[in-house]
């Protein structure tokens, strides 16, 4: 199956649903137009279709290879990586001062969407080194940046993200890794970290490693954690690389999927301790490791978009070819299976979840936009909100569709997609760690419900209601028949969103366990209206174009409302699971013991 980058697709999701040509005319600072960013997001998917997509089935099969500390990506992936960062694609949104090109966040999120539907392994290597950069960008002290970041964002050197530990996994309170300060101004690493993403490969020159360790004496919990910086190659004063620093793999992950994309056990300070300078305060690391956290966040959200996108475009085009059974059509002979109903709602299911999560990680990426370049404060802490409040949506919404999206495909094959030559269940695999790294998703949804629902003492979550709203309104009074009762249904799951809202915000201030109880349901009952939302809004525009003698995008009025009819109306359910609370989770030691 030819992988076809959805250039198309995502350029209508940034002009209808995220409005990034209102963005960039008047609410951002910066010099570019939308043809400009358009050109640059195609040309992303020229050299995703073309570059990187021919490596993916390969990059599976073979997978990386652990050697005496040294690791070896699959056949293809170095001189491909190679190509994307001499092409500039490490420093899309990155400062122009240390040679990025300083374009919105939104257009990195495309880009971002377009790498990993080529090939999730490939594509997060500069993920990880996106956040890297972000977070040095916002904490290191100026000698960090100026040494560091023109060689990141060129591309030559990649960053790691390294907070897991054995006995941690997402509790960071439970970090042991320690931090000793040095005569020299620098600190040593002593200490092992698992999960880490190109920990070691032979992509590029250097990799920047942050680590989360503790100092001597500081406080327990995460409020004793620090942030280093420890490079592979120690870097000399002239930016030229030196020895080797006292850090290395120990060993690669065998994992489910992603099998191109080593993921790796790192040990720091086997002998003198590895050579690390803090980045930000001391005792104050996770305060500037949040904001790769968070960058990865939406990044791993749009990785679930990838994901849903490719497995979709395989299962469409298998669906055409494959023919078996007799078609409502008639006709003589066998049908391709596109023909029966239930396969139509597969694949029209697969497609909605597709654009609805790239709406919502379009949204979010549009308030992170205007939190940084803003033109007034105001609007710049009100967006800053809301981006707050969408990224939990994005990332775990976004990842539980890709991973339903990719079985699906697999059911759309049948028995075929069970057999790996197909390459249906590659996308089932690589797409279910999404849901479970930078947060299991139901860390995402206590985020929301605990510490979102309160911002700005609600309003953020009533103004985000309150958008939903006026789309439905909008379809009620301009859109055409073809919608049916997308305005209805929207109307009815925003009613039930609200409620539960209400709800959740009472039990923050006296019932923690019911707001717990009800968390991932009441994200995923957010994040299912907010997509129809975004669907609407997308058909909206559609219409119009239509009205104008364009009719190629009305099909998207088709999409909003079989989402809206068929899979919009289970949201009262949802609003009637998240409040009845905990009550029904108070008998599980009884329910789970193991004589039932």
């Amino acid at each position: 199956m030819t992988y076809r980058s959805p250039v198309s697709d995502i350029l209508f999701s940034l002009k209808a649903v995220a409005g990034l040509p209102e963005l960039i005319a008047g609410k951002l600072d910066g010099d570019f137009d939308w043809d400009t960013l358009a050109s640059v997001i195609s040309e992303a998917g020229r050299f995703a279709t073309e570059e990187i997509a021919p490596l993916n089935r390969t990059a599976d099969t073979v997978g990386a290879a652990y050697e005496n500390g040294a690791v070896t990506t699959p056949p293809g992936f170095a001189d491909a990586y190679r190509r994307w960062a001499e092409a500039g694609w490490g420093g899309v949104s990155a400062p122009a001062e240390f040679g990025g090109m300083g374009l919105p966040h939104l257009v990195n999120v495309a880009c971002t969407e377009i790498w990993n539907g080529a090939s999730m392994a490939f594509a997060l290597c500069p993920l990880l080194t996106e956040g890297a950069i972000g977070a040095l960008k916002t904490y290191g002290a100026r000698e960090l940046l100026d040494r560091y970041l023109e060689p990141m964002i060129a591309g030559r050197w990649t960053g790691t993200m390294n907070l897991t530990e054995p006995q941690a996994g997402s509790d960071l309170n439970a970090v042991r890794t320690r931090a000793e300060r040095a005569d020299d101004g620098a600190y040593r690493l002593f200490g092992q970290k698992i999960f880490i993403t190109y920990g070691e490969h032979d992509m590029a020159e250097n990799i920047v490693h942050l680590v989360l360790a503790r100092l001597p004496g500081a406080p327990a919990g995460t409020r004793g954690l620090s942030l280093f910086l420890a490079p592979k190659f120690l870097v000399d004063a002239d930016g030229t690389l030196g020895a080797r620093n006292d850090v290395r793999c120990g060993s690669i992950e065998h994992k489910l999927g992603i099998h191109g994309s080593p993921t790796c056990v790192m040990i720091f300070g086997e002998n003198e301790g590895a050579k690390a300078w803090l980045v930000g305060e001391e005792n104050r690391g996770l305060a500037a490791m949040f904001v790769m956290m968070n960058a990865a966040r939406l990044a791993v959200g749009t990785q679930g978009v990838a994901i849903a996108e490719r497995a979709y475009q395989q299962a469409l085009e298998y669906a055409r070819e494959r023919r078996q059974g007799r078609s409502g059509k008639g006709g003589d002979g066998m049908a391709p299976i596109i023909e029966h109903p239930d396969v139509q709602r597969m694949l029209m299911t697969m497609k909605g979840y597709v654009h609805a999560a790239r709406g919502i990680c379009h949204l979010t990426a549009a308030a992170l936009d205007l939190a940084s370049h803003g033109r007034t404060e105001e609007e710049r802490t009100e967006a800053a909100n809301r981006a707050a409040l969408l990224t939990p949506i994005a990332k775990a919404f976004s990842t539980d569709l890709g991973d339903e999206a990719a079985s699906l495909g697999v059911q759309v094959h049948g028995g075929m997609g069970f057999i790996e030559q197909t390459g249906a269940a590659q996308h089932m695999r690589d797409s279910r760690i999404a849901a479970i790294y930078e947060g299991a998703n139901g860390i995402h949804g206590i985020d929301l419900a605990l510490r979102k629902l309160p911002l700005a003492g609600g309003a953020t979550v009533r103004n985000q209601i309150n958008w939903i709203y006026d789309v439905a309104r909008a379809v009620s009074e301009s859109g055409g028949g073809a919608f049916g009762a997308t305005a209805g249904r929207l109307s009815e799951a925003a009613e039930a969103l609200d409620g539960a809202t209400r709800e959740m915000q009472k039990w923050l201030a006296s019932d923690s366990e019911s707001a717990l109880a009800g968390a991932s349901s009441y994200l995923r009952l957010f994040g299912l209206t907010l997509g129809a939302a975004c669907l609407a809004k997308a058909g909206l525009a559609g219409e119009a174009l239509a009205a104008d003698g364009d009719a190629s995008e009305l099909p998207r009025v088709a999409l909003a409302r079989f989402y809206a009819e068929k899979l919009l109306p289970v949201a009262p359910g949802l609003a009637r699971s998240i409040v009845s609370g905990a009550a029904p989770l108070s008998a599980y030691e009884a329910v789970l013991a193991d004589a039932i």
